[in-house]
């Protein structure tokens, strides 16, 4: 049996590290076995490599680098771990996917998301998720949420006009392929992003068997 890939992608501090986490304990709880992994990164290789991208100043490596690096890391993760646990028929949840790079380096970074597309062809063949979640969110609340964590990385240091151009490539690519993308409105409070989260999921991939509503929770519209 085939496992699932759900990517989840999405501006700076838009939540997709709780709401990830959310969904793997409501597919457990539906009997599924969860891996939850990230990008840049999910393999000793991969981690590695993060650490190049995501540290120093931020205009540490230009936007074909950038690319290629993550592109690097991606491959050795898809190669050594996301594959072998979809053959297992596990389901793989990944904070940040192919769309990440588009929106980053091909969009607010200027390399365009065809030449993305290209290379994304080129290292991964049609391999693609079976179902992408962007969290979308105005981009000041993500930046003050992303900023109060501290620590912020380089990403989260690029100016506004940056932020601004990655939210819009996010939508731009979600209302490009609505088959596999759904937009989340991620401006609420977390129970309710949950709920609208496991809905898309309980919709699309139905084999997940997760029901449209939380059945601890009367109603998501009263706030969580």
């Amino acid at each position: 049996m085939t496992g699932r890939f759900i990517t989840f992608e999405g501006g700076e501090g838009a939540g997709k590290s709780t709401q990830i986490k959310r969904l793997a304990h409501s597919l457990e709880a539906a009997g599924k076995t969860v891996l939850l992994t990230r990008e840049p990164g999910g393999s000793p290789g991969a981690e590695e490599i993060r650490t190049l991208v995501v540290t120093g100043a931020p205009d540490r490596w230009d936007a074909v680098t950038e690319a290629l690096l993550i592109f690097a890391a991606r491959r050795d993760h898809v190669e050594r771990v996301i594959k072998s646990a979809l053959a297992r028929g596990e389901w793989v949840l990944c904070d940040r996917f192919t769309d990440s790079t588009a929106a980053y380096q091909g969009a607010a970074h200027g390399l365009g998301r065809e030449w993305v597309r290209r290379l994304a062809g080129e290292v991964l063949g049609d391999f693609e998720p079976d179902l992408t979640l962007v969290l979308d969110l105005p981009v000041e609340t993500g930046v003050a949420r992303a900023t109060a964590r501290g620590g912020a990385d380089r990403f989260e240091r690029m100016g506004p006009a940056f932020h601004g151009a990655l939210r819009q490539a996010f939508l731009d690519i979600a209302a490009e392929e609505p088959d596999r993308c759904a937009v989340i409105d991620a401006d609420g409070s977390v129970e309710r992003v949950a709920d609208a989260v496991r809905a898309v999921v309980a919709q699309r991939l139905p084999e997940s068997g997760l029901a449209a509503a939380h059945p601890d929770r009367r109603d998501a519209s009263d706030g969580g």
